[in-house]
């Protein structure tokens, strides 16, 4: 990854960071009756550079979970009971309901490549003119205030739940979890071919009373996202768009709410035989959702640091790239640019420019 930040420039090699990580997994399940099963799963990740906490000053960032670098880390570790006429419950560490919900929606083959959460700059500090012990991150340039993933796909993280999934009905599903400290979610999903044409849909909404995840005291902060993923088979074209709303009560700070939209679109062309081109481009737009930190307490100690969301700022991700599928080894590679920009009331800031050149491997 090349990066530009206006002041600084260099070349970082890193791993796609957690969600995209080099990975094994263990499971096992066991026939119960002739309708119920039962299983485990256990999702390990090796981090080397987590391209989440990279930044200008950390070429190599720790495991988001792992908290150094070079490490293994779980993910998901979790039993379930799963039967094809009543659905699936599972019980341990896991996504909660509305985790990766839009993610998944996206069959394109961009997606290592490209979608609405700013990975790979992540950690990297906005350059501008601000104010004494204040700072901001691109992560947090259109924020979910804490409560993972940023600018979108927030509560994005694994958490100590208690999940329920439905059978599939006619394309229509549904999702609702619980967990620990009283993270609930829901989420309806939709997915069917209609002629030439797949189409999916989802929305998702969550809240967390849990103040390291970003919540008021004594208070929720909520979060709905929802979006449509449409591919038209034949010729390849698809597009996504996507919408989510991050808001709390009560609300002392009279922080604004956010909301953030995220639009992609390309085609998947035959043009080898190796496997498809995929050219695509993508833009992102959030509004009242830059946080910014402020260090007036101990210096670099995070535990007494306070924020503020900024009513008025306005950021904008945009990029185009083409990603190449190679069959024969289930391989992606891509070449991708992407621009980023905030702009905060009464503070001047540069923005940020990233090419990428990247390889993604299933086995």
């Amino acid at each position: 990854m090349y990066w530009d930040d206006g002041v600084e420039s260099n070349v970082y090699v890193q791993s796609l960071g957690t969600a995209f990580a080099s990975n094994f997994n263990f499971t096992g399940k066991a026939q119960i009756t002739k309708d119920l099963s039962a299983g485990y799963v256990l999702h390990v990740e090796a981090i080397t550079s987590d391209t989440y906490t990279t930044s200008q000053d950390r070429p190599v960032g720790p495991g988001v979970f792992s908290g150094v670098p070079n490490s293994l880390q779980v993910v998901y570790s979790y039993w379930y009971l799963q039967s094809e006429q009543y659905g699936r419950v599972s019980v341990g560490q896991l996504s909660p309901a509305d985790d990766s919900a839009v993610v998944a929606l996206d069959s394109s083959g961009t997606l290592p490549a490209a979608y609405w959460v700013a990975y790979d700059v992540f950690g990297f500090k906005v350059r501008g003119n601000f104010a004494a012990n204040d700072s901001l991150i691109w992560g947090n340039a259109g924020s979910c205030r804490g409560y993972g993933g940023g600018p979108g796909d927030c509560n994005g993280v694994p958490l100590n739940v208690v999940r329920y999934d439905t059978p599939t009905l006619h394309g229509f599903s549904a999702s609702v979890s619980w967990g620990d400290d009283d993270n609930a979610a829901v989420a309806g999903r939709y997915i069917n071919t209609h002629g030439d044409f797949t189409l999916k849909g989802v929305v998702t909404y969550s809240e967390t009373t849990n103040s390291a995840k970003g919540a008021p005291p004594q208070g929720n902060l909520k979060y709905t996202q929802a979006s449509i993923y449409t591919q038209h088979n034949p010729s390849g074209w698809f597009a996504q768009g996507v919408w989510a709303r991050l808001d709390q009560s009560p609300n002392p700070q009279d922080n604004p709410v956010t909301n953030t939209w995220y639009f992609k679109s390309g085609v998947r062309l035959g043009l080898t035989s190796i496997g498809k081109t995929i050219p695509y481009g993508e833009v992102l737009k959030a509004y009242d959702g830059a946080l910014l930190i402020n260090d007036g307490g101990t210096p670099l100690n995070p535990l007494d640091d306070t924020a503020r969301v900024l009513k008025g700022s306005e950021t904008t991700f945009w990029g185009f790239g083409v990603v190449q599928e190679i069959d024969a080894a289930a391989m992606s590679v891509w070449l991708r640019y992407r621009d980023h920009d905030v702009d905060l009331p009464g503070i001047e800031t540069k923005g940020l420019s990233t090419v990428v050149f990247g390889a993604f491997i299933n086995f």
